[in-house]
């Protein structure tokens, strides 16, 4: 598979993109990677996506063990490499247990997860299989994370929805991981 849209040098940007490839590379991502490498070629979406990015990401109202048990989900139903490839370790990191990241790769149910994340991870599933949530799993979403909680982790489905369309479609190469590859 070849990357449709690779790395460019800096040098190669236009003045509206070096801008834009700056603000990444000082903000808390440290680089442009990823998602960005693709999205450099149109410097305001990109703009936009970073600013929601950070915000899902680092400061959501679920806390990031809660976020990155999100992106893994969102990263499996869309059969995205380079999101497993970069949020699996950070998931790990941040107390997803190891197992449940494995069942998650081999789209089964984690056995034994904590309450929070059991609901975070069927909101996850219903959403992204069947576009919509039951009454049932939003309440239990609702009681634990407050409406605040609720609509984050609904912007972290779309959010990363939208950065793993936009590498699927640019078939953008995978990072090197400590992470296994997605299995087909």
């Amino acid at each position: 598979m070849t990357d449709r849209l690779p790395p460019l040098a800096f040098e190669q940007l236009s003045a509206e993109q070096q801008t834009a490839a700056q603000a990444i590379i000082d903000g808390p991502r440290g680089a442009l990677y990823g998602p960005f490498v693709p999205l450099i070629r149109s410097p305001e979406l990109m703009e936009a996506a970073q600013r929601l990015g950070e915000y899902l990401r680092y400061r959501s109202a679920i806390g990031t063990r809660l976020s990155e048990l999100a992106i893994l989900v969102t990263a499996r139903q869309w059969d995205q490499q380079v999101e497993w490839a970069i949020h699996a370790p950070l998931a790990v990191q941040n107390g997803i247990a190891p197992a449940a990241v494995d069942a998650i790769a081999e789209r089964r149910m984690p056995g034994g997860l904590p309450p929070d994340e059991q609901a975070v991870h069927d909101f996850c599933i219903e959403l992204q299989q069947h576009k919509r949530v039951s009454d049932a799993t939003y309440a239990q979403a609702l009681k634990l994370f407050g409406e605040h909680g609720v609509v984050d982790l609904m912007g972290i489905n779309g959010y990363y929805t939208f950065l793993a369309m936009v590498m699927n479609g640019a078939q953008t190469a995978t990072p090197v991981s400590t992470a296994l590859p997605l299995p087909a």
